[in-house]
Order: C-alpha cells, then structure tokens, then sequence
C-alpha cells in the first residue's frame, strides 16, 4: 500500500513538472512573438534621416562639347564652358581631367582639331598638362553626333532612390500601419533635393576652417568700441537713391 503510494505521489510529481514545462514553453513562444512584432514595426525608421541617409560619393561632372563635321574650333559659348569647367576643377576635383574624343564618326576630325584647343584652353586656366588625359571612344552607331566629353572625378551627395513602395498604404497586415508609422518614400524628395543643392558635400560632415582674421578692420572696429563710438560703418550712397527728403 505505501509502494503504490509512492508511485502515485511521484505520478503527480512528473505530472506538475510536465505542467510547469508547457507554461514555460508558452510564455516563452508568446513572447517571441511579440518580440517579432516589434521587429516589424521597427523596420521603418520614424526619422526620414534614418530611412534616407544622404551618404558622400565619388561621382563625376561632364561637359559635352558638340563639333561639326566642317569645324575644327570652338565657338565663343564653348570656349566659355571650357574656362568654367577649368576653374570648378581647381576647386571640387579629386583626380584629373579625362577628354574623351569621338574616332570613326563624320565630325572626328574636326573633334581631334577642337581637342587641341580644349587643352590650351585647360592649362592657361591652371590645369597641370600632366593632369589631363585624351582617349578616343566609338559609338556603335556611327552615324550617332557623337561629342567632346571632359570629365573629372569629384564627391557627391546622393540620397535616394525615391519613389520606392514596399508596404501598401492602405490598411495591411504590416505591422507599422497600425502603429501610425511614417511611410518609407516620406522624407525622401526633400533629401534628395537638399543633397543636389549642397555645394560643398564635405560640409556635411564637418565645418570649413576659419579664415584668418581682417585685422585692420577689426582694430578700428574694437577703438570705436572703446571710445563709445557706433561701430557701424558709413555708406557714402546711403541717399543716393532717394527721390524726397520727406521723414529726415
């Protein structure tokens, strides 16, 4: 009697750490659940600067020159470009300037003849002759106007593509919709725009270096302070515009 006792107090013994097993496994698959959830609500940033970062590349900037087949120069507009593109080089370049000239095309040689005038032009603008370089490219289609291209390598601010939709707007089983989460193409047109605005994509890393300062200026400026003087500095137009003296 005390043996089948025994067997039964450990019956129940194996059954209660049965029990408490299954609740375990429960609790544990119930919360892996919810840590699933939060996953998914969590995969749409809330900050546009998280979902579309504006990141630094190096990309390039590319004129195109358009020569006819009976000119072997540049007109006065293209010449121009050349100069501007010159002095942006000595400005944003990160490597020399590659000119790339159409071969096996009806205006090649009149291409190869405005490529000479590109050079000069380049260097009397400060560009070493070292840094540039010339290659001949073809186009599949010979009858194509192909163009004299100069190019030079440079850093880029990009954010983007925009436009993409992986979640539905609408009510979904996502679980960001019911969170009122922001969607992911939010945001994304204003960073990219204020990524091609940006003239110095370096500032957005970190401040330009201070100029030194005008000290001439800033000794009359700091002896007008002293005297108790206006330290505002005189226009001698300020009245050259007005029409009546009505209000002095």
């Amino acid at each position: 009697m005390t043996f089948v006792r025994a067997i039964a107090i450990s019956g129940r013994h194996v059954g209660g750490l049965v029990g408490r097993f299954a609740a375990v496994v429960s609790l544990a698959a119930t919360l892996a659940g919810c840590y699933t959830t939060g996953e998914n609500i969590e995969a749409v940033p809330t900050d546009y600067r998280q979902r579309h970062p504006i990141t630094l590349q190096e990309g390039n900037r590319t004129v195109e020159l358009f020569i006819g087949r009976s000119r072997g120069g540049l007109t006065p507009a293209q010449r121009a470009d050349v100069l501007a593109f010159a002095h942006v080089w000595k400005r944003e370049a990160t490597g020399g300037v590659l000119i790339d000239v159409p071969s096996g095309t009806p205006n090649d040689r009149a291409a190869h003849g405005a490529t000479h005038e590109v050079q000069s032009i380049l260097m009397a603008a400060g560009v070493p002759g070292g840094a540039i370089a010339v290659r001949p490219y073809r186009l599949a289609d010979p009858n194509k106007f192909a163009t004299v291209k100069l190019a030079y390598p440079r850093i880029t601010a990009e954010a983007g593509p925009c436009g993409l939709w992986p979640h539905d707007l609408g009510p979904t089983d996502f679980a960001a919709y019911d969170s009122n989460k922001p969607y992911w193409n939010l945001g994304c047109a204003s960073q990219r725009n204020l990524a091609a605005m940006i003239d110095n994509p370096a500032d957005l890393v970190q401040p330009r270096g201070d100029t030194p300062a005008y000290t001439a200026r800033r000794t009359v400026v700091l002896d007008k302070y002293r005297k108790g003087e206006s330290t505002v500095s005189a226009n001698p137009n300020e009245n050259k515009g007005k029409i009546s003296s009505v209000g002095n």
